[in-house]
């Protein structure tokens, strides 16, 4: 039997601001569709955030979420993955908190504080539409994401009745380590979702020797315990995604991680990144997880046991 690739699809994220693609989802209604198309196109899994609908400015209160998820619930069957990052710029209570309320299947957590470098991107766009945007970006020159291990335990241990799993985001080699040690300590249980994070300013690069170095320290660490994915940052999207899943792995895309399509080319949805993802993976000769896959392989809770 071919082996089933989990593609997730992070349809908007944090990192890019509304000047940057008039593709970007912003309002309830366009993350719901964004997330809906990327599924129909062969996503198991979609990561989402919020955002302020007049302004496209990061919102993680929980009355951001409810529109679109309830839609989402009602259309599709794909698994639901509520980020506890938000934004660098956000507090710990007010990243976990759509996790905490809505009691997802997936959540993502950062293991560890890092730089997070956004203000390169202030060198290609140089017209904004939002008073927030520039020093949001010029900001990360001066900013940490904080990420501590009282900060991840304390996102552990408040989902941990819930049955919430967590796509583990691991930015360098330490980070692998960090899950390591609460893996340990019985904080948390395998399997491991572990997302692999290349080429963002501030965590391990994008070269293939960083993705082998990445994927050898986890199987050293985690052995059969561990399923492995991977994102990488801007160009380096597609690139990467097939790496991984020529070595054993799974994938993310998404207007989240890169606004591109190909050089120079802006891509139009969330869907024409997972179609051009599912293109590679199945020209591997392998196929796509279905979301009922993906629940299997990473020992979710269900759909019908979440708090939306």
């Amino acid at each position: 039997m071919a082996r089933k690739v989990i593609i997730t699809c992070a349809v908007t994220g944090a990192i890019h601001t509304p000047s940057m693609s008039p593709h970007l989802p912003i309002t309830a209604e366009e993350i719901a569709e964004a997330a809906i198309g990327a599924a129909e196109a062969g996503a198991a899994i979609v990561h989402l955030h919020a955002r302020d609908p007049k302004t496209g400015r990061p919102d993680q209160s929980p009355e951001a979420f409810t529109p679109f998820l309830q839609v989402i619930k009602q259309r599709s069957n794909c698994v639901v993955n509520l980020t506890t990052g938000g934004a660098p710029t956000m507090s710990l209570e007010e990243r976990l908190g759509p996790a905490a309320h809505f009691k997802p299947e997936v959540a993502s957590l950062n293991m560890g504080t890092m730089n997070f470098g956004l203000y390169p991107m202030l060198a290609r766009f140089k017209e904004f539409k939002h008073d927030w945007e520039r020093p949001y970006l010029e900001g990360s020159h001066d900013r940490i994401f904080k990420n501590t291990f009282a900060d991840i335990e304390h996102i552990l241990t408040s989902c941990a009745e819930n049955g919430t799993r967590f796509e583990i985001e691991c930015y360098d080699i330490g980070h692998l380590y960090t899950l390591a040690h609460f893996a340990d300590r019985g904080v948390i249980k395998p399997p491991f979702f572990v997302q692999s994070v290349f080429g963002i300013l501030g965590g391990i690069g994008p070269h293939p020797e960083d993705v082998a170095h990445m994927k050898r320290t986890a199987d050293r660490l985690f052995g059969d315990q561990y399923r492995w994915s991977v994102l990488g940052a801007g160009r380096n999207q597609l690139p990467i995604a097939a790496m991984s899943a020529a070595m054993g792995g799974n994938v993310r895309v998404g207007l989240e991680d890169s606004l591109w399509i190909g050089a120079g080319k802006l891509a139009d949805s969330n869907a024409q990144q997972v179609r051009a993802v599912r293109q590679i993976i199945e020209g591997l000769g392998l196929e796509v997880a279905s979301p009922d896959e993906a629940r299997e392989t990473l020992e979710l809770k269900g759909g019908d046991r979440v708090g939306f």
